[in-house]
């Protein structure tokens, strides 16, 4: 079992195989300070190669997911010149390209304000579930700046049509236009729906091999980048080393005894 880095602006709760992380900045709506980037960097380094951590529950305390930037980072960065601006900024996309590329399933539990970074933090989750009257948005440009680290994943995300749209009008909308726009794949009409949608959502990660879903995670993310005829090849080994692993076994062995495989909780 990984031990967990000691947080102040996360609050950390492993249950079940379930990393629950939890922003917790409320009075600044969980504003995305650089302490939170680290603190976030730091979590996800710790349960990296941890296979007894089957999923990451990411969501804000006192009904926000996350406003944006913190503006009092950036306000302090402005003493120190471009240099530390550049440095705040891209320390955000470090973290948006650790989570997207982390083993685990990441789930994204998005209430209240889901602006800015948070907005970025939305696109890199595996499965997203918002609550209908979540406001979504980037409003950077309302500001007079660049939704720079944001950007290329939120093109993914939704298309380059749709990010246009968005950024460059910093249009707000709910959790129904979010799920419209293929940014959410469920948009729940109140509470207790959000509630069960994740519980139904963490149960059937469950039914899947965590090696297995990492190794299918990341040939996904790899179509994005890598030549078919060598992504093929190199999925093929990774089939037959799946086949005889552990995993492969068990998993076979359980379906011809009609039992549930050793992962299933």
């Amino acid at each position: 079992m990984a031990e967990l880095p000691n947080c102040d602006t996360l609050l950390l709760n492993l249950e079940g195989g379930v990393l629950h992380v939890t922003l917790n900045r409320p009075d600044s709506r969980n504003a995305m300070s650089l302490a939170m980037v680290e603190e976030l960097r730091a979590v996800l380094r710790a349960v990296r190669h941890d296979q007894s951590v089957r999923a990451l529950v990411l969501r804000g305390a006192g009904g926000h997911f996350c406003s944006g930037g913190d503006i009092k980072d950036m306000a302090s960065a402005r003493a120190k010149g471009g240099d530390a601006y550049r440095e705040l900024n891209r320390a955000f996309g470090s973290l948006l390209e650790e989570a997207q590329c982390a083993p685990q399933v990441l789930v994204a539990v998005l209430e209240g304000a889901v602006l800015g970074g948070g907005f970025g933090l939305a696109c890199v989750s595996d499965i997203a579930i918002a609550h209908a009257q979540a406001k979504f948005g980037l409003p950077e440009t309302s500001l007079g700046i660049l939704p720079a680290q944001i950007a290329p994943f939120v093109v993914r995300r939704i298309g380059l049509t749709q990010a246009r749209r968005l950024a460059l009008t910093a249009a707000r909308f709910d959790g129904a236009e979010a799920l419209r726009l293929g940014l959410v794949h469920f948009s729940e009409a109140d509470d207790q729906a959000l509630v069960d949608r994740l519980a139904e959502s963490l149960q059937q990660i469950r039914q899947c091999a965590p090696g297995a879903n990492a190794a299918t995670k990341a040939l996904l993310l790899a179509t994005e980048t890598e030549h078919l005829g060598s992504l093929l090849d190199h999925a093929a080994g990774q089939f037959a080393e799946a086949v005889l692993s552990s995993e492969g076994m068990e998993g076979t062995m359980a379906f011809v005894q009609k039992r549930k495989p050793k992962w299933v909780e």
